[in-house]
């Protein structure tokens, strides 16, 4: 099939690396433009933007689609479909109607729920246990297009956001191409989406980061959890911001609420129960076990994190 790939994020690569392994003419790659990035704050291509480049497909960085003369080149590409994958602007109804079989994107969550941003940070973060793909056929509202193909997933009590992303963009990459094969050939129907348990995944604000002691254990665990590796969830140990990473339930510790109850670093909750804190990074330097840290950043037994 002749399509064009619309990604950005290093979340969009597999699918595209899936689609030339498995033989289609990719005509063009729309990506982000360019973004300042580092130290020096160089402009720096998108994951996908490399990958396409480096495998000597023509790549465009449109700031938007909307007006006539890009939605005229888009057309002129004469595509069968394009394949949609955390591309980042809105596809206006030119674009979503200019390829034979429509655009095609692939969603990180069983919709209907968790529609929007950033679906794998809010499964996780709400304590789902199962999440997963949805390859669909794109329509104007905001992820609201029939399913064509479904693919399911646990999630599993140690999964991480960053986990869970390299799980699902693998998944993704493994169902597009027969889904692609099955919507060409006429086997695939597309399935409107249930009308009932509609979520949305709103972005991450920074804000919603800081850990609450008072909460759960278990809620607190996949709060970090659903904010590891980025923007990560996090504490004041003494004045000085802490973020935890990894962490896991301790059950019927008991102990004072936020205060450090165990070693190497148990934290008592709102509801009795405890976590392990596994994983932590201080500011400026790299994530570490929480034992490897408290060898140079001394956190004693009744410290109070805030």
């Amino acid at each position: 099939m002749r399509l064009a790939f619309m990604g950005t994020p290093d979340f969009s690569v597999p699918t595209l690396k899936a689609l030339l392994d498995a033989g289609h003419e990719v005509a063009a790659v729309y990506c982000q433009p360019p973004r300042p990035a580092g130290r020096g704050k160089k402009e720096r291509p998108s994951p996908v933007h490399s990958f396409a480049e480096a495998h000597n497909l023509p790549v465009y960085c449109p700031t938007s689609l909307k007006s006539p003369k890009e939605q005229e080149k888009f057309k002129a590409l004469d595509l069968d479909a394009a394949v949609v994958v955390a591309y980042g602007l809105l596809l206006p109804k030119a674009i979503l109607e200019a390829p034979r079989l429509g655009c095609i994107n692939i969603h990180a969550s069983l919709l209907p729920r968790w529609r929007g941003a950033a679906p794998i940070h809010r499964a996780i973060m709400a304590g789902d246990k199962e999440t997963g793909v949805n390859i669909m056929l794109m329509e104007e509202g905001l992820d609201t297009g029939p399913v064509l193909l479904e693919r399911r997933l646990p999630i599993h009590p140690h999964d991480t956001t960053g986990l869970l992303h390299d799980k699902l963009a693998a998944l993704g990459a493994e169902a597009i191409v027969p889904a692609l094969e099955g919507l060409a050939a006429g086997r695939l129907t597309p399935r409107p989406q249930a009308e009932e348990g509609v979520t949305y995944a709103h972005k991450i604000d920074k804000a919603e980061a800081r850990i609450d002691w008072r909460r759960p254990a278990e809620e607190l665990r996949n709060h970090i959890h659903g904010l590891s590796p980025y923007p990560g969830a996090w504490t004041e140990v003494n004045g000085e911001r802490l973020k935890i990473l990894e962490a896991e339930v301790e059950g019927g510790l008991g102990g004072t609420t936020g205060a450090v109850i165990q070693g190497p670093l148990v934290v008592g909750c709102g509801d009795g129960n405890a976590l392990r804190v596994l994983t932590a990074q201080r500011a400026g330097k790299a994530p570490m076990a929480a034992g490897d840290l408290l060898r140079g950043f001394p956190i004693p037994l009744g410290t109070i994190l805030k």
